[in-house]
């Protein structure tokens, strides 16, 4: 697959000056042969908080653990590109970077530094990682390659760019609200060359027409007193959003076609409140669906909290709808 020599012109404030930089860092780190796994922020904050960790000691270090670096741990070359990225700032006598890049399949995906507690932060870890690895199996197993794909809230585009790779005839819609995500997606396809890979500014799949032959979505759903937007779910249990998307589905799938949902619930009773709705939601569609867990517990640290003091643990779990032909 042929690598595009240029990102496309990103919109709003980024400069498109930036973006080039940004794409060509990711081209030297991947070039350079970095890889690095993200775990989850719990994993990302005890692990800095070892002793020797405070900074870093190299490119590991200021671009997957996003500590705080003098200027000669980065390679000459490299510290421009990010200086010439609008991606450094100030960190007491250090600099620190505003972009961190992760590993999966092959690729390299930027995306906001920890801690992402900015409102329009892009979010990539293991649930990344495990959607990703649904929707590839999705794909696979299919008896022919979709030629339509939309993928909802698509953050760093890791869903839309794995399904291109995948599908490389298919005209794939990488939809979200926030230009922040659109923009490191927009990068991160074009440093996988994933020509298929169309960013799109869409409140779900309103500015988008037509029917699909897949769809697939990692949405928010936690219960986030804050409020941020790549983290909060909406509704009592967090699940309004994937109840949503399912909506959206049992409308927009075309014959044949599936929708492919990631998304997560806290277990109460050793009951599952989305499975209970989403049930409710898909009766009458003439959808087919699936439903199981993929992992029966993570997050264990939210549980401390006052959002799930009635859950006994959060699940993550994938649900996938398809409409017969």
């Amino acid at each position: 697959m042929t690598t595009t020599d240029t990102v496309p012109a990103s919109t709003g404030e980024d400069s498109k000056a930036a973006d080039e930089a940004l794409l060509q860092l990711g081209r030297e780190l991947k070039n350079s042969g970095y890889r690095f796994t993200t775990v989850t922020p719990a994993t990302h904050a005890l692990i800095n908080r070892r002793p020797g960790n405070a900074a870093a000691a190299g490119v590991r270090d200021v671009f997957g653990w996003s500590r705080p670096f003098a200027p000669e741990v980065l390679p000459a070359p490299i510290f421009d590109l990010l200086r010439a990225a609008d991606a450094l700032e100030r960190s007491g006598d250090l600099w620190r970077s505003r972009v961190r890049f992760s590993s999966y399949d092959d690729e390299l995906f930027v995306h906001s530094a920890f801690p992402t507690d900015a409102p329009d932060s892009v979010f990539f870890g293991p649930d990344t990682y495990r959607m990703a690895d649904c929707a590839a199996a999705h794909v696979t197993a299919r008896e022919r390659p979709p030629a339509r794909v939309a993928d909802i809230g698509t953050g760093t585009g890791a869903g839309a760019i794995t399904v291109a790779k995948r599908a490389p005839g298919a005209e794939v819609f990488a939809v979200d609200i926030n230009d922040t995500a659109l923009r490191y997606a927009r990068i991160n396809a074009a440093l996988a060359g994933t020509s298929g890979v169309r960013p799109c500014h869409s409140n779900l799949l309103d500015a988008v027409d037509g029917q699909f032959d897949l769809i697939v979505s990692n949405p928010p759903f936690m219960i986030d007193p804050a409020g941020r937007t790549y983290r909060d779910g909406g509704g009592e249990h967090g699940n309004e959003l994937s109840l949503t998307i399912i909506d959206v589905a049992a409308e927009r799938l075309a014959p044949g076609g599936s929708l492919v949902l990631f998304s997560g619930c806290g277990i109460i009773d050793g009951h599952d409140p989305l499975r209970a709705a989403a049930a409710g939601r898909l009766e009458g569609t003439g959808l087919t669906w699936t439903y199981r867990e993929v992992d029966p517990d993570v997050y264990d640290e939210e549980l401390a909290g006052p959002a799930y003091s009635r859950a006994e643990r959060i699940a993550v779990v994938l649900l996938t709808a398809t409409r017969p032909r």
